[in-house]
C-alpha cells in the first residue's frame, strides 16, 4: 500500500497542520511515512501544501507529481491540482467558499462545505481542517483509524490546546457524516 496525497488551501486553514496529524497517525500504526510541506513567506492567507505519503515499505522520494487523494481548501488550489490527481484519484474540496465544481470526471469527487459546518454546528472555524479529515477517514477507512489521529492530536497540538481535543473529535465525526458514497 503507498498512498500519495497533497493538503492545499491557504496559509491558516489548518493545512500543514492536516498533513502533520495524518502523518504522526500513520506513525502510531506503524507506517511508514513522508511530510513535506511548501508555503509562501506569508504567514496567514498565502498558499500552504504538504505532501503526504503513507506506506507499509519505505518511500523513495516525498516528492511527487501525480496524487491518489488531494484535498484543496480554495480555488487557486483545486486549480493547480486538480489536473495532478491520477486517474480514478479522490479529490476532496472545500465547497463553502469554493463555488467552482471540480471539472474532471474521470476521479471521485466530494463535496465537502466544512468551514459552513464547523462555524454552524460547531461554533468554531479552526476546527474546519478536522472536519475535512474526518471526511477523508471515512473516504480511505483503510489508512489510519480515528483513535490514532486523535493520539496523534495529543503529540502535535500544544498543551495549552489539549481542552480542544473533545471538539477536534466532534468535527472528526461530522466530518465523516458529510460523506455521501
Amino acid at each position: 500500500m503507498l498512498e500519495e496525497m497533497v493538503f492545499a488551501g491557504f496559509g491558516g486553514q489548518g493545512v500543514l497542520s492536516m498533513g502533520t496529524i495524518l502523518a504522526y497517525a500513520a506513525m502510531k500504526e506503524g507506517k511508514n511515512v513522508s511530510w513535506m510541506p511548501s508555503y509562501g513567506p506569508e504567514m496567514r492567507g498565502g498558499t500552504a501544501n504538504c505532501m503526504v505519503n503513507i506506506s507499509d515499505k519505505e518511500i523513495s522520494s516525498p516528492i511527487v507529481n501525480e496524487y491518489d487523494m488531494a484535498v484543496v481548501l480554495n480555488l487557486p488550489s483545486l486549480h493547480k491540482f486538480e489536473p495532478n490527481i491520477k486517474q480514478n484519484g479522490i479529490l476532496i474540496w472545500e465547497s463553502s467558499t469554493i463555488k467552482e465544481k471540480p471539472k474532471r470526471k474521470d476521479i471521485k469527487a466530494y463535496e465537502i462545505p466544512a468551514i459552513n459546518i464547523a462555524a454552524e454546528e460547531l461554533k468554531n472555524v479552526k476546527v474546519m481542517n478536522m472536519v475535512v479529515l474526518g471526511a477523508l477517514l471515512k473516504i480511505n477507512s483503510d489508512l489510519v483509524k480515528k483513535e490514532s489521529v486523535l493520539l496523534a492530536l495529543k503529540e502535535t497540538l500544544p498543551e495549552r490546546h489539549h481542552h480542544l481535543i473533545p471538539l477536534n473529535e466532534k468535527a472528526l465525526v461530522l466530518g465523516g457524516r458529510l460523506v455521501k458514497q
